[in-house]
């Protein structure tokens, strides 16, 4: 099965998220001071001296609701989104407790919080957060785009869709909508519509690579195989690490009947992430009709210890096992 690649879209850092108007006080500029030099670090990716400044602006001030949701994107950042809902928690128990719950500048902190939620597969959480979110403020694109993720994620692609249709109003030039929606499309097997939104995505962005590498996989499917390898091409010149890619490329390859190109692609794929097991198998089964039995044995092999251990190995490759097996050596 050929993945597609989607990603919750945490908010952005706001250096200047302020919610009451009114003169600082020493003890509040102090935490102001802590807290933009904290929001500085995460956003050159230095995140734990981050924490630590946006620790001292908490205890300087614990009630100061920007360094909680600062605090909580940078947990984000590092993959830690435990942390992150914490400190989430502790910022909308504050904005709940305080004289202005239903300010629009708080919805930041609903998104942020359904990003976290989302990325641990909490999609109905996710979906309540980012509807409160719009609830504060409906011109909030990047709300719109993460529900409709959460909503794809369930397999709900029509409201998935409709929210992508929202974000692009409120943004034209929101490249990731573009892609995300064409995920929808594509899974909704509407290829077309799904190639001329990822080609809306690079005529804003023409170095992103993802949407190259869905649109290859769109192209594939729409029996377009040579347009796909280019677009696949196009991702490995822009980044020439992306183990997806050369999988992808492969796929294509095999289905041409090109095998010593499909196996140069398995291969290089497995040389970047050496536990893809998908691609251990895919090359067993084109080492097969080469006549390597050998290295096809070995290569399911590692792909059955692989897939036994691995939670995230392809369904197709677990079904596949015992055929394969049986089959080796008639082939």
């Amino acid at each position: 099965m050929q993945g597609l690649n989607q990603e919750l879209v945490n908010a952005s850092y706001d250096s200047n998220f302020i919610y009451a108007n009114k003169t600082l006080s020493h003890k509040q500029d102090s935490v102001e001071v802590y807290n933009d030099q904290g929001i500085n670090h995460a956003e050159n990716g230095h995140y734990d001296l981050a924490i630590s400044y946006f620790n001292k602006a908490i205890e300087q001030d614990p009630g100061y609701i920007g360094s909680y949701c600062n605090r909580g994107i940078t947990y984000y950042c590092k993959g830690n989104h435990e942390k992150a809902i914490e400190d989430y928690n502790k910022a909308i128990k504050l904005v709940l407790a305080s004289e202005t719950p239903d300010d629009s500048r708080h919805s930041t902190i609903y998104t942020n919080r359904g990003a976290a939620y989302g990325s641990q597969d909490e999609y109905a959480k996710a979906i309540k957060d980012f509807t409160k979110a719009i609830d504060l403020n409906p011109h909030d694109a990047g709300a719109y785009n993460n529900r409709g993720l959460a909503y794809g994620n369930m397999l709900d692609f029509g409201r998935a869709i409709k929210d992508y249709n929202i974000a692009i109003e409120l943004n034209p030039k929101y490249s990731e909508a573009y892609i995300n929606r064409g995920v929808a499309y594509h899974y909704k097997g509407e290829y077309d519509q799904a190639i001329e939104d990822y080609d809306k995505a690079i005529e804003l962005n023409p170095d992103h690579v993802l949407a190259y590498n869905n649109r290859g996989l769109a192209y594939n499917l729409n029996g377009e195989p040579d347009r796909a390898i280019e677009d696949y091409d196009a991702v490995i010149r822009r980044h020439p690490d992306y183990a997806e890619a050369y999988y992808n490329r492969g796929l294509v390859y095999r289905m041409k009947e090109d095998y010593k190109h499909a196996i140069e692609d398995y291969t290089k794929a497995i040389e970047i992430d050496p536990y893809n097991a998908d691609a251990y198998y895919r090359r067993s089964r084109a080492w097969l009709y080469l006549g390597e039995e050998e290295k096809a044995k070995s290569d399911m092999k590692t792909a059955s210890d692989i897939g036994i251990n691995n939670t995230t190995a392809i369904d197709e490759i677990l079904r596949d096992y015992d055929r394969a097996w049986k089959t080796l050596g008639n082939l």
